[in-house]
Formats: structure tokens, sequence, C-alpha cells
């Protein structure tokens, strides 16, 4: 009887029932994100299209149309890493969590910055007092945007503050990544949705200097970038991002009844550093 578990031991290992422990490969972090956090931070370039924007206040109703814009670039600078001055430059700030390995929410704020081209002739519809006493004046139902007449920018920025739903997919294989817990790549694709909340800067037909933050309207967007992770915890993420801003409730001035509307489109390039972790 002794000899029974020995011969049992026999026919297991010839069998294919042993296994050498060396064997045994340990499942990868990178294979599953199910349950994960991420965060990151970066920076952003963007474009906008033309927009008219509409003024109105007690004593005008004006249309400015097709005004161009621009953003404001701080370029790289230790502002980016500097908590007392992190809002100056074109930031992104989002964190996530994956609900399932392939899908993830998340909220974030993306800081963009808008300022109107100065001194460009744009087509008008509309009244305002004291016509013509800005140097604005120009023929054919045309307004000369001098500073004397309008200053407007949302530079504290074009705050869209979003939620967004992404999906990230693994590419490593098809780039053969021979270990994904050290190098990982990672496509990924959104949509979002969201609140403008900026602070606009203006200064409307000679009325006192404008700049306070005040939720203004809506946007909508689209998103599609690459992830590159390393050593499992920490990426680098790239974005183009495209959408909607529709803002119907701009403060202009300190007097409650002038305010401007504007709907434009927007495209924004990110590029933005991380970690993704379990708590």
């Amino acid at each position: 009887m002794k000899k029974i578990p020995y011969i049992l031991f026999l026919l297991l290992t010839f069998t294919g029932f042993s296994q050498n422990t060396e064997d045994i490969v340990p499942e990868k972090y990178t294979a599953h994100n199910k349950g994960k956090f991420y965060i990151f931070w970066g920076g952003n370039r963007d474009n906008y299209s033309k927009s008219d924007i509409h003024f109105t206040g007690a004593d005008y109703d004006f249309t400015l149309y097709d005004v161009g814009a621009e953003d404001k670039p701080k370029g790289w600078h230790i502002d980016y890493i500097n908590p007392g001055r992190m809002t100056i430059p074109q930031t992104n700030f989002r964190l996530g969590y994956f609900i399932t390995d392939k899908y993830n929410i998340s909220i974030g704020v993306d800081h963009m910055k808008y300022v109107m081209f100065q001194d460009k002739a744009v087509n008008y519809t509309g009244y305002y007092p004291n016509q013509g006493s800005y140097g604005e004046s120009l023929p054919n139902n045309q307004v000369l945007l001098t500073e004397d007449f309008l200053t407007y920018e949302h530079t504290d920025g074009l705050n869209y503050v979003n939620t967004e739903f992404s999906r990230v997919d693994d590419i490593s294989k098809f780039i053969k990544l021979p270990n994904t817990d050290k190098f990982q790549v990672n496509f990924t694709e959104g949509v979002g949705v969201g609140l403008l909340y900026p602070k606009t800067n203006a200064k409307l037909l000679g009325k006192e200097r404008h700049d306070d933050f005040h939720i203004s309207g809506f946007g909508l967007s689209a998103k599609a970038g690459l992830n590159f992770t390393f050593f499992k915890y920490f990426f680098i993420q790239t974005e183009l991002k495209g959408g909607y801003i529709s803002m119907n409730d701009i403060k202009t001035t300190f007097d409650n009844a002038d305010k401007a509307s504007q709907h434009f489109w927007f495209l924004e390039r990110t590029v933005t550093v991380g970690g993704i972790f379990r708590i």
C-alpha cells in the first residue's frame, strides 16, 4: 500500500498533470484595465473657426460677422508645473476610471485660450451709441476692431469643463512589442460633453474692462489619440480633439444687461503625461 502514492505520482507525471512551476507565466499588469484609475496633465494648441458675435445691452444691439481668433501659446515653460501659475499656460487635466478593460469615463478641464484678432475689418449690423467715435467706422457696413471699440478674449481661459466616455485598444501586438509591462502602445477614441466656464476679458464701447468667470454655455467634442505607457504605470498621451462650442451668455461688462453670444468650432492638439494605477 505504501507504493500506491509513488505509482500515482508517476502516472500524473507521464500523463501531463504535473507542471513545472518555472513554466507558469504570471499575467501582465497591462493585460487588463478594469478597475484602474488614471490621471494626466499637459498642454494644448488650438484653432477656431470664424464666428458671429452678438452684443446686446440697454442702449445697443449689434452683431459682428465672421470674427477670427487665435490661441495664446506659452511654449515650453516652467509654469506648466508651477502650482502658483498653472493656469497661465494652455493646459489639460483629466481624471478617469476604467469600467471595463476597454472603456473608461473621465472628468477634466480643457483650459484653452481664445483671443479675437485686433484691427481687422468685419461686417456688422445693428446699432450702438457714439458710432464713429472709436476709430472703428468704415464704409460698406463694416467696422474696424480697434482697441477703443472692442477688445475681446477668453484667456483665463476658454474653460471647457467636461466628461468623456472613451475606448482604449492595445495595439502593441500589431507592432510586435515583446513585453507590454515595459512598453505598451494604445489607441484611444472618445466623445465628450460639458460646460463652458470662461473668464472673459473684454472692453466694449469704452466701458470699464471686465474680466470674470461665468458659466456661458456648453460644448460637444470627439477625440482620437495615442497612448504610450512605460513600465506599467506611466504614460505620455497625444490627442486630436474637435468640437462645437455654444455660448449664449457671455459677460462683457459689470452691467448685468450687457452680454454677448457666439458659436464656433474648435480643433485642439494635446500632449499630456500621466499615470495609471489601482487603488
